[in-house]
């Protein structure tokens, strides 16, 4: 490959070391090269302007400008796909606001200055900005979020005072977590359905992601953990390096089982979702990468249950969801604004 059709990288970082040990990761790759690096996010944008990367690599705890500042700016001013390389992805306000703001991925910074846990994370960062090269940008949009939920007010209002007869599955892959932000803020917690996630987010800042996102929609937001009992009112989110499934317990309770990786973990939620509520199963598809869901789309609709899908022109990635409607499995496609009253309308709420 000629290096006018490399995939141009641009490393932002203020550790010398990080910012040589990701060059020198990326650029083991042929299909990348390194455009150049900048120290803090003032000087990112700089480069952002005089070199064109195809992706920014961004670090967060930065001086000068930090990486959120940094991302806002980047959003606005010289839209890029920016993949996160962070080492705060304990940090929930941090993890959720980036996806919120629309990075393709929030992947956790290798620890320490160890050649062996970078080399560990190698494949997963390459892996990542050869995707966020082929991102629609145009589809990339913040969440403009209003308010947080006062939790103590919206538990005693809002849910768990609604009968639960529906299961609404969602699928979704890189990229997802902004769009499933946006679902959320959206979607009335009153409908008498529980929700459950699978998307692809890392394992290690699901928790604190998971606790910052409650703060800011009107459903109750919790881990997907196994056997826990499914409650109305509460959507639960799980990373697709697990799987989940659906079923009844010993006492006739709907519950989760969480275990390992499956090769296809939508058709498996999906499945298990259609096997236990049947005709009240909604599934839906977001942006994604990959052919995962439309067989489980197909036993949902076998069950009579309803199957939507984001319209391929709306997605960041439309893979997934133009997979599923090539198949004649998806009952209907929607943009952004009318999922949320499509889901309320077959839930007998709209």
């Amino acid at each position: 490959m000629t290096s006018s059709n490399k995939i141009k990288v641009l490393i932002v970082d203020d550790a010398v070391f990080m910012r040589n040990a990701v060059a020198g990761i990326l650029e083991a790759d042929p299909d990348i090269m390194i455009a150049d690096s900048a120290e803090n996010g003032a000087e990112a944008l700089e480069k952002i302007r005089q070199f064109r990367p195809d992706v920014v690599t961004l670090d967060i705890d930065m001086p000068v400008m930090d990486g959120l500042t940094t991302l806002r700016h980047i959003m606005i001013r010289c839209p890029v796909p920016i993949v996160v390389l962070s080492s705060l992805f304990n940090d929930g306000a941090i993890t959720f606001e980036a996806l919120r703001l629309g990075v393709m991925d929030f992947v956790p910074k290798p620890s320490g200055a160890v050649s062996l846990d970078i080399d560990k994370a190698k494949q997963q960062i390459i892996d990542r900005v050869k995707l966020a090269c082929g991102m629609n940008l145009e589809n990339m949009r913040r969440v403009r979020l209003s308010k947080k939920w006062d939790a103590k007010k919206r538990s005693e209002s809002l849910y768990r005072f609604y009968p639960l007869e529906y299961i609404v599955v969602i699928g979704t892959t890189l990229a997802g977590p902004n769009t499933v932000i946006r679902l959320l803020s959206r979607l009335s917690p009153t409908i008498p359905a529980a929700i459950v996630v699978l998307q692809e987010i890392s394992p290690k800042i699901i928790a604190s992601y998971i606790k910052e996102f409650n703060e800011y929609v009107p459903w109750g937001i919790g881990e997907a953990a196994d056997r826990i009992v499914v409650e109305q009112g509460m959507c639960y989110i799980g990373s697709d390096e697990h799987s989940i499934r659906i079923e009844s317990n010993r006492k006739g309770e709907i519950c989760l089982r969480v275990g390992a990786a499956e090769k296809y973990p939508l058709n498996l939620l999906f499945s298990s979702a259609a096997a236990v509520f049947h005709q009240n199963t909604v599934g839906v598809l977001l942006s994604g990468i990959g052919d995962d869901g439309a067989e489980g789309f197909a036993r949902i609709k076998e069950a009579s249950g309803v199957t939507l899908a984001k319209d391929v022109r709306c997605c960041v990635f439309p893979n997934l969801t133009d997979n599923a409607i090539r198949e004649g499995v998806v009952d209907m496609v929607l943009d952004d604004g009318k999922l949320s009253d499509t889901i309320e309308s077959v839930t007998g709420q709209g």
